[in-house]
């Protein structure tokens, strides 16, 4: 079944249930290594539009052995669907909401479609009347976007993707709608929405009124005129109040995602994908992909010509995607071709670090992510420029920031940092650039059993220094962390932190760091324990807006009924959860 590949067993399991594709009796009747020959075969088929002869072969067994290599991972919907009559390739799309019953309907048909090929959706819910205004039509009252949410939320609950996995959705509104105090406690009651990540669209403005209380207007979309005032602060507190409680909503700073629009003269963005790593225009997609750092690590360093040749055919996979792609919509097809925006980002960050000997939450791995991303940005503009020159600029190009700079892309933006989710249990690496979550842990797999797991790193290490037993891992899945567990040498209770180990801030510095160098957005949750107050939340949220991250998502462990990751008398973690999002809602 492996093909040759030494994969663990969870991986394969997540494997075939998700991603091999099955006969009309749903048996298994490809391996991982046919699958990733099938996705490179797909994707390779838009290099015949570009070059002709022997080239396009080389580069197929290029795409081919990054993936086998497991260097490289596309997202879900690419790994699913290349080569398949369902052909639809892309994770993540935003659609827009016009304020009338065909409009709202039409987006939830749009939804329906979308999510029945493997992508996930997001909404600015801030078009929509608010409750208690005037319908026109039949001169009653309009119940409002929370009452409408619901809708989408149940569509939601019976399409399943492709037969595989449920959607997820981001609803999105702006802080400044009459219906954010409802908005706000959409979820607080912990059973609804539960197909929904909520975020507050929030402004420069209102972050600066939260700060002191200030007045701050509310504004009727339809009319445009003001309906309400109400303290800021006392608006922020709700926000924080219901974060702290329930993990939502997260917040997302629209004026900083709108000053680094690469098209503003297209259009203002307004809403992102579910994890909220890509902000995007109305019926734009994007295709993401993530490196492996932990495969870029050699016995010198990390190894800077291995991953730049990475992010070089990586931009060039992603860019073939958008033309083999097989678009749920003509809308998409046309914005998407437009202005091409690609997602080329990273997972395996913590297995780097401890690779390089480096604590996650020091200084030094704070400047080296930016140093880090830095290049990746800079390599990727280069990939995109060398495309752009063989293949032509993205049609937008004229209308965008980049022909004022002269400089001719192929791809609108290039970097992001998703949450990676199942890609990296396929991969056999941390999340993202999440901590690890455990050292040793109990894994529910999903064929029922149990199984005990081991971080490959640490495994490694223990057994070379020769202090590897299984009375000790039990020990450390008791505990979740090395700290206070005996018989650990100090410099690698240094390197193994978890998720728990590391303070706030210090997550959230290695946000920004990414953010600094990603032209779309960074996908990371600010995991707390469940002793963390409101008061840790408003902070983090204030310092996450001043040091321009695009938006910030919080989880206080405990405040979610169903996680995916729980401790008791060991950690004990869902079959899909790689690390992250506790809540379970990350799973692109």
């Amino acid at each position: 079944m492996a093909g040759g590949l030494n994969l663990a067993v969870n991986t394969l399991e997540v494997l075939k249930k998700r991603y091999l594709i099955k006969d009309d009796n749903r048996k298994v009747i490809e391996s991982p290594d046919a699958l990733f020959r099938r996705v490179a075969r797909c994707v390779v088929r838009a290099e015949n539009a570009y070059s002709r002869g022997p080239d396009s072969s080389r580069i197929e067994e290029q795409f081919y052995l990054m993936m086998r290599n497991l260097e490289f991972m596309p997202n879900s919907p690419t790994l699913m669907n290349a080569g398949t009559s369902m052909g639809q390739l892309s994770a993540c799309f935003v659609i827009p909401i016009e304020d009338s019953i065909e409009g709202i309907f039409k987006a939830v048909k749009d939804m329906a479609r979308i999510h029945q090929t493997g992508g996930g959706t997001g909404f600015n819910f801030s078009t929509l009347r608010p409750k208690g205004d005037i319908v026109d039509s039949t001169k009653g009252e309009a119940s409002g976007p929370v009452s409408f949410m619901k809708i989408f939320d149940e569509a939601t609950g019976v399409v399943l993707q492709g037969g595989r996995r449920r959607g997820a959705n981001m609803g999105i509104l702006k802080c400044d709608h009459p219906d954010i105090e409802e908005f706000v406690g959409a979820k607080i009651d912990g059973a609804s929405f539960s197909n929904f990540n909520i975020s507050v669209a929030v402004t420069d403005k209102f972050m600066q009124a939260a700060k002191s209380n200030q007045p701050f207007d509310l504004i009727n979309p339809r009319t445009k005129k003001i309906v309400k005032r109400i303290r800021a602060g006392e608006l922020f507190d709700k926000i924080v109040h219901a974060a702290w409680k329930t993990g939502d909503p997260g917040l997302v700073f629209i004026d900083e995602v709108n000053r680094r629009n690469p098209t503003p003269l297209i259009g203002k963005i307004e809403a992102t994908n579910p994890c909220g790593e890509l902000p995007l225009l109305p019926y734009e997609s994007c295709n993401l992909a993530s490196i492996n750092l932990g495969r870029m690590v050699n016995a010198g360093g990390l190894d800077w010509e291995k991953l730049k040749n990475r992010i070089h055919l990586g931009v060039r996979f992603l860019d073939d995607v958008i033309d083999v792609n097989k678009f749920p919509l003509p809308q998409i097809k046309k914005i998407t071709f437009a202005n091409r925006k690609i997602g080329l980002g990273v997972m395996g960050l913590a297995d780097m670090f401890i690779k390089l000997d480096m604590s996650y939450n020091s200084k030094a791995a704070v400047e080296f992510s930016k140093k880090l991303m830095k290049f990746i940005h800079k390599e990727s503009l280069a990939a995109s420029s060398k495309l752009a020159a063989q293949r032509g600029a993205f049609p937008n190009f004229n209308k965008s920031i980049y022909a004022k700079k002269n400089l001719r892309l192929r791809n609108a933006t290039v970097n992001t940092i998703a949450p990676t989710g199942t890609i990296s249990i396929i991969a056999g690496c941390s999340s993202g650039i999440e901590p690890i979550f455990a050292i040793s842990f109990v894994r529910n797999i999903l064929s029922g059993e149990k199984l005990f797991e081991v971080n490959a790193l640490f495994e490694g290490l223990a057994r070379k220094r020769g202090f590897y037993k299984k009375g000790l891992m039990e020990e450390i899945a008791q505990k979740g962390s090395l700290k206070d567990v005996k018989g650990i040498p100090q410099d690698l209770k240094r390197i193994f932190l978890t998720a728990f180990d590391i303070k706030p801030l210090q997550h959230l510095e290695i946000q920004a760091a990414f953010q600094k160098y990603s032209d779309n957005s960074v996908s990371k949750t600010i995991n707390l324990p469940p002793a963390a107050t409101e008061k840790n939340i408003k902070n983090i949220y204030i310092a996450a807006h001043k040091l321009k991250c695009k938006g910030i998502t919080v989880y206080r462990y405990g405040s979610k009924d169903k996680q995916v990751l729980s401790f008791g008398p060991s950690v004990k973690v869902d079959s899909e959860y790689a690390g992250g999002c506790i809540s379970g809602t990350c799973s692109f």
